[in-house]
């Protein structure tokens, strides 16, 4: 974990993260629903998100969910 940021640099942070610490399933609907909204960037939380942490951060914020939702069970 980025100590300075508090966000993860790793996937197995990355799902620490969502599982743990925000209480929430990583299933195949909910990535597909994080992925479509961060490829958007006329959502303006997206645009606050690559504006606040950069788009080679939310690139790869959308790898993890991409990871995630191949290995999703439900």
């Amino acid at each position: 974990m980025n100590t300075s940021t508090g966000f993860p640099t790793s996937y197995a942070e990355f799902c620490y993260l969502i599982t743990q610490r925000c209480g929430t399933a990583l299933t195949r609907a909910y990535c597909q629903e994080r992925i479509a909204a961060l490829k958007d960037s006329s959502i303006p939380a997206t645009s606050d998100f690559v504006k606040a942490y950069g788009e080679p951060h939310c690139r790869q914020v959308i790898a993890w969910y991409e990871q995630a939702s191949r290995e999703a069970l439900a």
